[in-house]
């Protein structure tokens, strides 16, 4: 009996020590690769300083090269794994890896450690969440900002003109990009609660409060404005965000700059004013409905520019030209809308398929408009040589080829 037992035990404890953390739920390669970090993490320890390591972490994020920062970034939190600036970068490397799981319990950790310091936490915590949670973390955000905004006034005071602190850790323009994002949330998520439209007003005034000339503040006010019918005031607002930053409506400004000098700085003003890839979807959406077609048309063409491979885009730009096709006399330009319309809802049913994208009243609201249009031979006329800007370009006529070849192979086949 005691050697039976002996044995068992024996067996037990040699199963226990071949098997890594997980288990038999990891793979050869996890195991592997669990092994070679452990192994580099040994040969590492005590060999580099925790700012060299974060040095070679802002390096590799500088280079985009988030694999390796992430790697860099835990060498540095095993030395020091409550300092909150990794805390911080290790969340932001695991975002921008996709992993957002790790990036929550990193933020969440943070927060532990340090309710009442450091807001970036909460921004991306804000981001990761959705609803009330989402404005929860912004809000929390909010305080923790303004907290440091009065605690520098009040050291400002004290020091006096003469002998001001340290600039500001926090902006006004975090502030009103804190807002913003609040403002967001009742305009979607939360859009049927009650008090919604009250609520979302009230963080767009705050937004243009500590920023006037946010571009993205004046946009939500211009939604705003259109969602409870005001469209004129809406359409002012939206026409001075737009103003801020599409090129076309800065090269008045630009030529007033009297030196070189002062026109690098202008267009690297510009350049920081350029919102967000989606938000200027939504600004072309939104002046489509001010019927604004040419700088809907200059901001859609500006994001092909920028990633073709956006259906979305491909779409509007066929619904804005359809839109004037009763704009003008039929026989002179509007053959070129029809055109354009055609090759952009073209190209966007195409491009749907390719992508499986899965926006069904986008395609069937395309298709429609196809059907509308009366198909391909509308959009070409006699005219087809005339390098007109509306009319189709070659940029994508390898589609057509490959189209026809199709045909012709089901062709054979039958």
């Amino acid at each position: 009996m005691g050697g039976q037992a002996k044995f068992k035990k024996k067996n037990k404890a040699k199963r226990k020590d071949t098997k890594p953390t997980g288990g038999a739920l990891m793979s050869p390669q996890e195991r592997m690769k669990a092994k070679m970090q452990e192994r580099a993490k040994k040969k590492t320890a005590g060999k580099y300083t925790t700012d060299q390591l974060i040095e070679k972490t802002e390096e590799c994020i500088d280079n985009f090269d988030f694999d390796m920062a992430r790697l860099y970034c835990q060498r540095a939190l095993d030395i020091e794994p409550t300092n909150l600036t990794l805390l911080d970068m290790m969340g932001n490397i695991c975002t921008e890896l996709g992993d957002i799981e790790k990036a929550k319990q990193v933020y969440l950790k943070a927060v532990e450690l340090s309710p009442e310091e450091g807001h970036s936490k909460y921004m991306y915590l804000g981001q990761i969440h959705t609803g009330i949670e989402a404005v929860q973390y912004f809000s929390k955000g909010t305080e923790v900002m303004l907290n440091v905004m009065d605690k520098h006034t009040n050291e400002a005071s004290a020091f006096g003109a003469a002998a001001l602190p340290s600039v500001c850790a926090v902006s006004k323009k975090d502030m009103s990009v804190a807002f913003c994002s609040i403002a967001e949330i009742f305009f979607t998520d939360l859009c049927m609660e009650e008090g919604a439209a009250d609520r979302c007003k009230e963080a767009i005034d705050k937004a243009l409060q500590y920023n006037e000339h946010n571009p993205e503040a004046l946009q939500l006010m211009a939604s705003y404005l259109f969602s409870i019918e005001k469209t004129e005031e809406g359409r002012v607002y939206l026409k001075k965000s737009v103003s801020s930053w599409l090129p076309s409506l800065q090269k008045a400004e630009e030529s007033l700059a009297s030196t070189e000098h002062d026109m690098e700085e202008e267009e690297d003003q510009n350049k920081s004013n350029i919102p967000p890839y989606e938000s200027r979807i939504t600004t072309a959406k939104l002046l489509i409905e001010a019927e604004e077609y040419e700088m809907a048309t200059e901001v859609l063409e500006d994001l092909l520019e920028e990633d073709d491979e956006v259906v979305e885009v491909w779409y509007l730009l066929g619904w804005l030209f359809y839109l004037q096709l009763d704009k003008q006399d039929l026989t002179n330009n509007g053959v070129n809308f029809r055109k354009s319309a055609w090759t952009y809802l073209s190209k966007a049913k195409k491009l749907y398929v390719k992508l499986r994208c899965e926006d069904a009243p986008m395609f069937e609201h395309t298709e429609q408009l196809l059907a509308e249009l009366g198909g391909e031979e509308h959009g070409a006329d006699d005219d087809d040589d005339d390098d007109d800007e509306a009319g189709p370009s070659v940029d994508n006529i390898e589609d057509d080829f490959i189209q026809s070849s199709d045909e012709e192979d089901d062709a054979m086949d039958h």
